[in-house]
């Protein structure tokens, strides 16, 4: 696939006459604001901030006007559990590049129990296409740890030319597992796909190449690694942690 035609997503831009003008949740949140022309130039991009920056917002809002089930899954998933997200993806226009991905899924780490639910479920029913978890590795989400099936679903159910969305993934893995889930993501990059993640892993954000975007109270920007908290914190931690602990726990 050509650069021309990659990354799948390309911009967000406001529907014309569709801007919202209330203050409430998520408008207030300023980057929501900055999202009227907002680029994706990477095959990698990460979101990153503190909690309640609108992370999470904004990827749900993508994936859903992209055509995913707003608890996650592939664009064939319509369970639902709860209605939890915003309205925003009502709002936005997603641009995309020429070529459409043969592939795709979004992850949300607070409802991937749902989707292990509904895969079961799915699975019960009388059919005669082979049993959805043969594409998870044959095994049922949930007869594995977290870790385990979300690993799962990364190595056998993501198959390449994709869109993948994922949130915060790093709560279901080991540091071990953060770096072997970097290895699939190189392996899937380099198999024409497009990765939109929102995380806290200094790990995962490590990854070469990629655009690491600020959400906080300016709006959106985009951050070098280095300067990003969690790479800051992580550091000054590991190279002097006798000092901090005894400065955050005191003298005992």
């Amino acid at each position: 696939m050509t650069r021309a035609n990659r990354p799948y997503l390309r911009r967000i831009e406001w529907r014309q006459g569709s801007q919202p003008q209330s203050a409430g949740f998520p408008w207030c949140l300023p980057a929501v604001g900055d999202l009227d022309g907002f680029e994706f130039q990477s095959e990698v991009t990460f979101l990153v901030g503190e909690n309640g920056s609108g992370k999470s917002t904004l990827l749900e809002a993508v994936a859903i006007a992209w055509g995913f089930n707003a608890e996650g899954g592939t664009q064939n998933f319509r369970f639902s559990t709860a209605k939890a997200h915003t309205e925003l993806h009502d709002h936005i226009r997603l641009v995309r590049s020429a070529r459409r991905p043969r592939d795709g899924f979004f992850l949300r780490a607070e409802s991937f129990f749902n989707l292990a639910s509904n895969m079961d479920e799915l699975d019960k029913e009388p059919s005669f296409t082979p049993p959805i978890r043969n594409s998870y590795g044959r095994l049922s989400l949930h007869q594995q740890s977290h870790g385990e099936s979300f690993m799962a679903l990364v190595m056998h159910r993501f198959g390449g030319d994709g869109l993948y969305i994922l949130d915060e993934p790093e709560a279901a893995l080991s540091p071990t597992r953060q770096l072997a889930l970097l290895r699939r993501m190189h392996e899937l990059v380099q198999n024409n796909s497009q990765f939109i993640i929102a995380t806290h892993s200094p790990i995962l954000m490590a990854y070469p190449g990629a655009k690491i975007l600020q959400l906080d109270q300016h709006g959106i920007r985009e951050i070098a690694y280095e300067e990003t908290e969690h790479f800051v914190v992580t550091r000054n931690f590991l190279g002097n942690r006798q000092a901090l602990l005894k400065e955050l726990l005191g003298n005992e």
